[in-house]
């Protein structure tokens, strides 16, 4: 007589790690000979991606690093379909490096990656940037300008005294003070807690999961009062990847950026949503880890340390931005009336949103000369 004993039930899938990625190339229509892809690994062994453009930096000429928005990548800063940020700053003699952080649609964190928070950007990502921009570039002057959430952790990364001595911050759209919208508080209450044991990210790209999957119906929900036929840019015009946000003014992108929006902001992780709402809640950029000490370094709350910013800071923002609403200008009265002494000024971009202040069209004409002009100040 034959036994058979059953078969041990089957052990569920361990979520993936890749620690070596290879970035996805990045697109632009630059000399391939005057970009130099660097891999750069962060303080806890997480390898980003660093690039730098253009010749080789004279005794005067200002290095420039550029962090992106979460989700987005390097790409955002290299359109090769207008005139973009890092052409503008080559032809004012810059010289432009572009961080690929851990939250960059470039890297394959936000989906197949060990978890991370905001405080890892700020205490791991951006210091180890910095420092390899100043090994290279020495004693020039080199400026940040920040977009979005690389803002947001950059205010972590100074306010902690981790990148001292930089020639000036540009940042867009938040900084010290994150302000939403009653309406997409409460979507990010609500998707934390209905949605964290059911999807792991949502997904921009609808080709990618297609019509019978699991993220259908929040495609669906985004497509509510949405006359944009891309989903796509449902998901992000109106929708912020169901937040209820807005992203950009749809009218001020050129079509070929618009058809590339899957390419330019990737799958927005849902397990980043409870630093998110706990820096929404307390109105200011605070550390999510309370107890572990590996980040003791940073500060309980950057606006109470802010007194440690020892540079000059431009707040940047369009006038109808949809995501994070007049954060920018509250930051600026914030600060003015807390710390005068600091060097902190406020400009707004009049019919711009949140993305298109740096993927619009019309950006070089109607944003990048107020960057330039805050450079100039201070090379």
């Amino acid at each position: 007589m034959i036994f058979r004993t059953a078969r041990p039930a089957p052990r569920p899938a361990l979520r993936r790690v890749r620690s070596r990625p290879a970035p996805r190339p990045l697109r632009h229509r630059l000399d391939p000979a005057a970009v130099e892809e660097i891999p750069l690994t962060a303080g806890d062994g997480v390898r980003l991606a660093l690039t730098r453009v253009g010749p080789g930096g004279g005794p005067n000429r200002p290095a420039v690093l550029l962090l992106h928005g979460h989700t987005a990548s390097a790409d955002m800063f290299l359109l090769p379909e207008v005139r973009n940020l890092v052409d503008v700053l080559l032809d004012d003699d810059c010289e432009p490096w572009l961080l690929d952080w851990r939250g960059s649609c470039r890297l394959p964190y936000n989906e197949t990656g060990a978890r991370y928070t905001y405080d890892d950007v700020a205490l791991y990502d951006i210091p180890a940037a910095v420092e390899h921009v100043r090994a290279r570039v020495g004693d020039r002057p080199l400026f940040v300008v920040a977009h979005c959430i690389g803002a947001l952790s950059l205010s972590l990364s100074m306010t902690a005294g981790l990148v001292p001595g930089l020639a000036g911050v540009v940042t867009q759209g938040v900084f010290l003070t994150p302000k939403l919208s009653g309406r997409t508080s409460l979507r990010m209450s609500l998707a934390g807690e209905l949605l964290r044991n059911r999807i792991d990210h949502i997904p921009v790209d609808f080709r990618t999961v297609g019509l019978w999957s699991k993220y259908t119906p929040l495609f669906a929900l985004a497509s509510r009062g949405e006359g944009c036929p891309d989903p796509t840019c449902r998901i992000l015009h109106h929708s912020a990847w169901g937040s209820g946000a807005s992203l950009f003014r749809h009218e001020n992108l050129a079509a070929a950026t618009h058809d590339r929006l899957a390419d330019l902001l990737g799958p927005a992780p849902l397990w980043i949503l409870p630093h998110l709402r706990r820096i929404e809640l307390a109105r200011t950029v605070v550390r999510w880890h309370d107890t572990d000490h590996r980040y003791r370094a940073l500060p309980a709350n950057a606006l109470d340390a802010a007194g440690r910013i020892d540079t000059p800071v431009l707040l940047l923002s369009g006038s109808e931005n949809g995501l994070w609403l007049d954060s920018q200008k509250l930051c600026h009265e914030v600060l003015t009336r807390r710390r005068p002494h600091l060097d902190v000024r406020y400009t707004e971009i009049p019919g711009y949103g949140h993305l298109d202040t740096f993927l619009g069209r019309g950006a070089a004409l109607d944003v990048y000369g107020h960057i330039l002009d805050f450079l100039a100040e201070r090379r």
